[in-house]
Formats: structure tokens, sequence, C-alpha cells
């Protein structure tokens, strides 16, 4: 049978540049057929592929045999974290897009289908924060004895060499990059919550859906205490803050907020986002969008 019509969506193709020979650049070259085997395999139509898509998956929208719209989603290796699959079949369905199907060799995920081009970022901001709270509430779920996801000490632990590395390179951060590595060794050990964590959480992956108004997409799942969870959606259009008035007491109300709307402790909520907006700041000014890296370190120094 010939091979699907694909064509990677350039922002996609732009982000894997880094690799142009490495098995990523390998996994794109051979999207066509591994989509069309897939497509054979679990007997669905491809409509076409989803544009501009995202950076680290090819999406696909698919019909199955019965007719039902579904969403065929093929991450890129080695790109995002591991156990997409396993998280969304813990929450099934509940608070997240619901898992059909998906193929352990291949990574492959056949995924219900939503509204893709209708995220929480096109309500104002302060019904979006509310609907994005009650999303990610749902997926507070406690972890399984012997699970097998990543830990937020695990998960932090990767990134010091590097935020030590990105501080190196901005010393105006030198005082605030301490300070995170400093909570980087306290914070993971300090809570005794273990729940299933969406671990990416923000008002763009959560998309609207015909089951439910609102369902959470992409997890990069983690084990840990919700502040972690929680501390992205403080972050979540800073920007839309910093250009306000009073912009540092309206981060520390927006702390506040969140905190006792989701009876999480509001000092852990703030380090958790302290250390999230050095750790994405550094490495934002380092890779080359200086500005909003500096917003991001301004808006920790508030906390």
């Amino acid at each position: 049978m010939a091979t699907a019509p694909i064509e990677p969506p350039q922002r996609l193709v732009s982000s894997l540049s880094g690799d142009p020979e490495g098995p990523v650049r390998e996994w794109l070259d051979t999207l066509p057929t591994l989509v069309q085997r897939q497509l054979d395999a679990w007997d669905l139509t491809l409509e076409r592929v989803q544009a501009p898509g995202g950076r680290s998956s090819l999406l696909c929208l698919v019909r199955q045999q019965d007719g039902t719209a579904a969403a065929l989603k093929f991450p890129v290796p080695g790109r995002v974290p591991a156990r997409e699959g396993t998280a969304l079949e813990a929450w099934d369905g509940w608070g997240a897009v619901r898992l059909l199907r998906s193929d352990d060799a291949g990574g492959a995920l056949l995924l219900e289908r939503l509204r893709g081009g209708v995220s929480l970022r096109s309500l104002p901001e302060t019904k979006a924060l509310l609907e994005a709270a009650g999303t990610v509430r749902r997926l507070w779920v406690p972890a399984e004895p012997g699970h097998s996801f990543e830990t937020l000490a695990g998960r932090t632990e990767e990134a010091v060499e590097a935020l030590r590395t990105a501080g190196a390179r901005t010393p105006a951060a030198g005082p605030l990059v301490d300070r995170a590595l400093e909570l980087r060794r306290a914070l993971p050990d300090g809570s005794d919550e273990r729940f299933l964590l969406h671990g990416a959480f923000r008002q763009g992956k959560v998309l609207a859906g015909e089951r439910a108004p609102w369902l959470a997409v992409g997890p990069e799942p983690v084990v840990g205490e919700r502040a972690y969870d929680l501390a992205a959606l403080v972050l979540d259009r800073f920007e839309d803050l910093v250009a306000g008035p009073g912009a540092a007491a309206a981060a520390r109300r927006r702390v506040a907020k969140l905190a006792d709307s989701l009876e999480v402790d509001r000092d852990r909520l703030r380090d958790w986002t302290l250390y999230r907006a050095v750790d994405l700041g550094v490495r934002e000014a380092t890779a080359g969008d200086r500005q909003r890296g500096e917003l991001l370190l301004e808006f920790a120094a508030w906390l």
C-alpha cells in the first residue's frame, strides 16, 4: 500500500533541526512509513495532519473503522518524558483526554478527538484560571505503590547542572540561581505527597472537548506534590501580569489565590514557583529569548 501523504509541520521540523543526522532526524524522515503502518494496524483513515502542531510530536486527525473521529499521536523519540500513555490510562478520561489505544513498541497513541484550536487561552484570564484549576484538581490522584513514573526528586536533579551552567552565563541572576538550587535540594524531600501530576500543566494544554467542556492533553507525568503542578499555572500568561499595574503584588496574590482555592500550602507553592521561574528564565535567556528570560527572573524576584 502507498505511504500516507504526510508532510510534517514546519514547527516540528524546525524544532528538530538541531539533530541533522541523529536518530530524531531518522524518525522524521521515516514518519510517512510509520504513520501508514499504524493506520493499517489499527484500521484508521487519515484525514489530515494537525498544523501548525507541536514541537515534540506529530498529530494526525483520523477516523476509526466505525467512523468515530480520533487523533493519532506520534511523540518524538527521546524528546518527551515516557509514560504519557500510562498516565492517560490511569486517569481514564477523568480531567484528561481519553486514551483509546497505544503501541508500546513505536510509542503511538490513539486519543479521543478534541477541539485542537480551542484551549483555555481563548478565555479571559480570570475565567481561564478558574477552569484550569478545576481541571488540574481532577488529575491529582494518589500514585500507586510501585509506580513506574519519574519522581520530582529525579526530574529536578536532572536540571541541576543545566541550571548551574545557565546561571554562570547570566551573572546578574546569580543570587536567584543560588536560591533556586537551595530550593531544589530542599523541596522534593519536604512533602509526603505522592500524587500523579501532569508535569507540564498550563492553559494551552487544556482543550475543549465534546465529552467534557475542558480536558488536559500532553502530560509529562511525574509523581510528587501538587504545588509543583500548580506552580506552572501561576507562571501561565505571566506576561499579562508583568504588563499590568502593581505587578509584584498581583503575582503574590495569584500565588495566594490558587493555593487557597486548591488547598495547597502557600509557602510551598511560592517556593516551587520561584524555582520553576528561575529554571525557565535562565534557560530562555541563554537560548536566545533574553527578554522573556529576564521577565521570568523579575517575576521570581517578586516572590
